[in-house]
């Protein structure tokens, strides 16, 4: 009995985030970011149609995908934006929805998360919420500016990956960027 009422909430939250998802894509206008971390590209599209192209800076960590809190490396995967906002250290900062539910089920086979910390995330996740950011796969995850543009920390930008595992973009990128995209617009990340 408490499997099938798992499931139906499963089921109905399921269909809940379906149709808030349509919801949200439809305000961003189908819009969807692809971030390439070979490249260290960022592309706005629409469809088939590439709208814009910005260089980005990823975590100081090397190129493997993000696994736990701490390893300063960007996660890999499909995500939404789930807040913008401006920021003090950062200029904007464009919140993910990190972790998802391939990172929860990653770290649930490798013992870095308990069951019911899986649960909370994919909960969230269905439900179109944040999912917890306390866990060992980390949070706070997303796409910012560099706050205060010094000669330094533009130069720095320009060569090397810095971040804790976020994407960084110039200050005037990141605003231009802004204007692309709203709560719940997709976010591609691959190599």
């Amino acid at each position: 009995m408490l499997r099938t009422s798992f499931v139906i909430k499963f089921i109905t939250v399921f269909l809940l985030l379906m149709s808030s998802l349509s919801l949200s894509a439809k305000v961003s206008d189908n819009i969807e970011l692809v971030i390439s971390r070979s490249a260290h590209t960022l592309s706005v599209r629409q469809g088939d149609v590439t709208l814009n192209t910005f260089k980005v800076a990823f975590g100081s960590g090397g190129k493997k995908a993000k696994l736990k809190e701490g390893d300063h490396t960007t996660p890999k995967g499909t995500y939404l934006i789930n807040k913008i906002r401006d920021s003090e250290n950062f200029h904007l900062f464009m919140l993910l929805n990190y972790p998802n539910m391939n990172d929860a089920k990653r770290a649930l086979k490798a013992n870095l998360i308990s069951r019911t910390q899986y649960r909370a995330i994919l909960l969230a996740q269905l439900e179109g919420r944040l999912p917890p950011q306390n866990t060992a796969l980390g949070g706070s995850i997303g796409i910012h500016g560099i706050g205060v543009e010094t000669k330094d920390k533009l130069e720095i930008h320009r060569l090397a990956d810095w971040t804790k595992g976020c994407i960084a973009m110039r200050n005037d990128e990141v605003e231009a960027l802004r204007r692309y995209i709203s709560q719940g617009t997709k976010v591609i990340i691959t190599d």
